[in-house]
C-alpha cells in the first residue's frame, strides 16, 4: 500500500505565495519522479513541474520563474513553492509519483489539494 498526503492548499490573493507538499508513505522499494500536476475546472490535467530522483527538474513554461519544485528524498515529501500566483493557476493540484514496489514501476497520485487565487 503506497499513500500520497498532500497540503498546504487554500485560498490567496493574486499576487501572494503557497507551498504545496506531498508526503509518500506505505512500503516500497524507491520513488523515482514526482511532480504536481493541475486541473482547472472544464480543463485537462496539466503538469506543472516534476523532479527526478537525482534533483532534475522539469517546469511547465506557464510557471517557470514563479514556482520552483523540490523534494527531500530522506523524508520522501515533494514541494511546489508558487510565488507570485495569478488567478489562471486556480484548479486542483495533484500530486504525482513513479513509485517501484517488488520489482515493479507504477504511477500513484495523491487526492488533490484545491488552490484558488482570487484577482
Amino acid at each position: 500500500q503506497v499513500t500520497l498526503v498532500e497540503s498546504g492548499g487554500g485560498l490567496v490573493q493574486a499576487g501572494g505565495s503557497l507551498r504545496l507538499s506531498c508526503a509518500a508513505s506505505g512500503s516500497f522499494f524507491s520513488i523515482n519522479a514526482m511532480g504536481w500536476y493541475r486541473q482547472a475546472p472544464g480543463k485537462q490535467r496539466e503538469l506543472v513541474a516534476a523532479v527526478t530522483s537525482n534533483g532534475g527538474t522539469n517546469i511547465a513554461d506557464s510557471v517557470k520563474g514563479r514556482f520552483t519544485i523540490s523534494r527531500d528524498n530522506a523524508k520522501n515529501t515533494v514541494y511546489l513553492q508558487m510565488n507570485s500566483l495569478k488567478p489562471e493557476d486556480t484548479a486542483v493540484y495533484y500530486c504525482n509519483a513513479g513509485i517501484t514496489r517488488w520489482g515493479q514501476w507504477r504511477e500513484y497520485w495523491g487526492q488533490g489539494t484545491q488552490v484558488t487565487v482570487s484577482s
